[in-house]
């Protein structure tokens, strides 16, 4: 079993590596293996609508998309993790996980998504709920702690000092861990959900 960590801060060793590396020793104690991928100081376009990936199965711009796609299939899991601009997520992020989501044709149902966000002080929830967004919508459970997934911390490494924060982290981390075993016994036992054909309405026509 293994989770993909997108971290999408362009601070090498800041408080949102700082939030995730919290996860990934509760995930290690839990016997499930992790893979950190930084993408927050790359040049990453955002989506271009040109429909190429339907054709191709990826992404038309060959970069750390692509790269990451083939880890994202094969991952039981994926916990993303932004510092929170303008109450938003990190924008190079947000193109990535755009062009992420929108290019793999592969299933994602019942992968477990979740999220964590650092900030000084406000945009956690806005952020929280914007991240969430790309599990729901791909039929992934999104793995609950026992707050929102939020770190507060300005300068580099004051993310120590939350202890609340940090422990909503390995609350969230055990909790993922458990989704996850859970998940893969359910699969033996009774398979993934049945499916139905999608069906798309447009409301202009």
């Amino acid at each position: 079993m293994k989770i993909l960590i997108i971290n999408g801060s362009p601070r090498k060793n800041g408080n949102t590596a700082l939030a995730l590396s919290e996860c990934q020793r509760v995930f290690e104690a839990e016997g499930i293996g992790t893979e950190l991928f930084g993408i927050g100081a790359l040049d990453i376009t955002g989506c271009k609508a040109c429909n190429g990936c339907a054709k191709l199965g990826r992404c038309v711009i060959d970069d750390a998309v692509n790269t990451v796609a083939e880890k994202f299939e094969a991952a039981d899991g994926l916990l993303v993790g932004s510092p929170v601009y303008f109450g938003s997520a990190n924008g190079t992020l947000v193109s990535f996980l755009d062009r992420l989501f929108y290019s793999t044709p592969f299933d994602k149902t019942m992968k477990v998504g979740a999220c964590a966000v650092i900030a000084r002080r406000g945009g956690l929830s806005s952020t929280f709920d914007e991240l969430n967004k790309y599990f729901t919508i791909s039929g992934m459970p999104v793995a609950p702690s026992q707050y929102w997934n939020s770190v507060h911390g300005a300068r580099r490494g004051e993310a120590a000092q939350d202890g609340e924060g940090l422990q909503g982290m390995r609350t969230l981390a055990r909790n993922m861990a458990f989704m996850i075993k859970s998940i893969a016994l359910g699969k033996k036992t009774y398979g993934l959900p049945e499916t139905e054909e999608r069906i798309f309405t447009n409301f202009i026509r």
